[in-house]
């Protein structure tokens, strides 16, 4: 397994950065990494997403949600053509800091077959993306 975990706090509240995230029209219009997202956000339903790391053509896939609680956790699994060649678990995670102040977490935990020759790839250009998704989330949250 291996694991990107990026963070940045948004000067908010919990429930600013929920509606943002699960806002899925709006995201071609800010989000530089996932470029479209579709779906319902309630476990066990699928998604559909387009994501374009910087530097990539991009790739659409169909996670499951595993996880959605409001204002707090967003949650799915995707899978590479099947289970176990390389999966990837990826997660939205909203803290509050204080009044007014949340710390947002994103991350992803990426285990199958393929991982190992993907690595590099993870934490050059998927990591960057996730913080360039992070940036521009606390830019459209802190704009409102």
């Amino acid at each position: 397994m291996h694991e990107i975990r990026t963070e940045i706090e948004i000067a908010a509240k919990p429930e600013q950065v929920w509606s943002l995230l699960i806002d899925f029209n709006a995201y071609p219009q800010w989000n530089p990494f996932i470029r479209s997202l579709a779906g319902v956000v309630k476990n066990g339903e699928r998604l559909t997403a387009f994501i374009q790391p910087s530097g990539t053509k991009g790739m659409t896939f169909r996670p499951t949600v595993l996880a959605a609680l409001p204002n707090q956790e967003l949650r799915w699994l995707g899978h590479l053509l099947l289970p176990g060649i390389f999966d990837g678990e990826h997660y939205f995670q909203i803290e509050s800091i204080e009044q007014n102040r949340v710390r947002f977490i994103q991350g992803e935990k990426f285990s199958g077959l393929l991982v190992g020759l993907l690595k590099a790839k993870l934490d050059g250009e998927t990591k960057s993306s996730f913080i360039a998704m992070n940036q521009a989330l606390k830019l459209l949250a802190e704009a409102e």
